[in-house]
């Protein structure tokens, strides 16, 4: 059995049990984990979708250009599906978004323009001002807008609405989205509700968005939009594939909460998801208490961490932006207790450093003469001149000594010690207020890591 075209691999994702992070919750609760669509996102159901209504209506025809507005997801169906059929690219999107989105996008064939992100959707430096220039600009295009393109929730209707009541047999009793564009919500949750009524439908939203407040005025507030982090939901305008009256509730999400919790997913749950799989999770457990004993709950995990490496799951990234609780040199040595710093000076014999090395339990020591670290004493490194040469250990320490080892601050963060240690090189020293000198080795590094 063969497919006759990457387009015919879209959908059927799996329902994947969560078990560590949600052990206290009192409910099943579910993820779809939709980056097992060959764009590895949820996106690639409206793309083809939205494509294939846009040539039945007529709006693009053979060879023509796709234009867009993307966070980068919609893009990659978009642009999968124009390889397909043979169509260009043209998208615009944010320079909030990770570089690898756009990466991904010319990978696959696709001009894109980076926009600010900080300004109104109206002002004409804005990517949806952009692309819908260009759509007037480039002859045979057609502009997608799946903000306000109904085939966007009619794909969700059609497809991932019925697969989660396949999936669960009926049983689901809460369905959980970041919500973005509208479609992916509204078409699941409007779908399962003509099934059963009673299930709710919740909206994870962030802050700096103005979805939220909309649901529950009905009111567009400016004052609540303003610049953030979280990467594809939440929107400083109304798209018009929302349909307010099938959600039940919104919760907003932090950018740390959600950054934290994709990366917990990956690392105790074995899914390396997107940023707003970790928004959307967050969002259900600050509602938890809303949930009982027999509920099945089903979150909606948007698409692949890959796409995330530069940011969520790269340590500088979250340590730059104070995501990360940031141990330093300082921490360590105090969680460590009162210990002195066992040095040699150059005029010891070798024989000295051995036995130090073994009353203390120690690899490395720092040799150090008129306060001044000028080399060191590694166990690996007399061991091999041991073995070439049994009078070695009668040698001074001066003649036989290795490269001092890197001193570094004494608040630099634990994350970013371990760059400083190597094969050749197996300890760090700092100073602290005092002027005494401390040791960190790449034993007490890993232990700090793996707490």
């Amino acid at each position: 059995m063969w497919l006759n075209s990457i387009l015919e691999t879209i959908g059927n994702t799996p329902l994947i049990k969560l078990n560590k992070i949600t052990k206290d919750l009192p409910c099943t609760v579910l993820a779809k984990v939709e980056y097992f669509n060959p764009g590895n996102s949820i996106k690639d159901r409206m793309a083809l979708k939205m494509l294939e209504v846009a040539e039945r209506e007529g709006k693009i025809k053979p060879g023509g250009t796709i234009i867009e507005g993307t966070s980068g997801n919609t893009g990659m169906g978009l642009a999968l599906a124009a390889c397909v059929k043979g169509y260009k690219c043209i998208f615009t999107t944010t320079d909030k978004q990770s570089k690898e989105k756009a990466d991904i996008l010319k990978a696959v064939g696709a001009e894109v323009i980076v926009c600010p992100t900080n300004v109104d959707p109206s002002d004409p430096r804005s990517y949806y001002s952009v692309s819908k220039r260009l759509a007037t600009e480039v002859p045979n295009s057609w502009y997608v807008n799946q903000y306000d393109n109904l085939a966007n929730r009619e794909a969700h209707y059609e497809q991932t609405g019925p697969e989660i009541w396949q999936q669960t047999e009926g049983k689901v009793t809460h369905l959980v989205v970041a919500t973005g564009t509208g479609g992916t919500i509204v078409g699941t949750g409007k779908y399962l509700k003509e099934k059963n009524p009673a299930i709710k439908v919740w909206a994870i939203d962030s802050y700096g968005s103005l979805l939220k407040k909309y649901f529950e005025t009905g009111e567009l507030d400016r004052k609540e939009v303003y610049p953030y982090i979280s990467e594809g939901f939440g929107e400083d305008f109304v798209p018009a594939n929302y349909d307010m009256s099938v959600i039940d509730a919104f919760t907003k999400v932090t950018d740390k909460d959600g950054a934290l919790m994709a990366r917990r997913i990956a690392k105790e749950e074995g899914l390396f998801c997107g940023y707003s799989a970790g928004s959307c999770l967050q969002g259900m457990l600050q509602l938890k208490n809303e949930l009982k004993k027999d509920d099945v709950v089903v979150l909606i995990f948007h698409d692949h961490g890959s796409r995330y490496i530069g940011k969520v799951y790269n340590d500088e990234w979250m340590l730059e932006r104070g995501f990360l609780e940031v141990k330093t040199f300082k921490d360590l040595i105090n969680g460590r207790g009162s210990q002195k710093l066992i040095t040699l000076s150059p005029l010891q014999i070798v024989a000295e450093a051995i036995e130090l090395m073994k009353k203390y339990d120690i690899e490395n020591i720092p040799v150090v003469s008129d306060g001044a670290s000028i080399g060191a004493i590694s166990e690996s490194g007399l061991f091999n001149k041991i073995l070439n040469d049994a009078n070695v250990k009668f040698m001074s320490v001066e003649s036989v000594m290795e490269k001092t080892y890197p001193e570094v601050a004494f608040d630099t963060p634990v994350e970013r010690l371990s760059a400083f240690i190597n094969k050749e090189n197996g300890a760090v020293l700092s100073k602290d207020e005092t002027g005494a000198f401390h040791i960190i080795t790449k034993y007490d590094i890993i232990q700090s890591l793996s707490k």
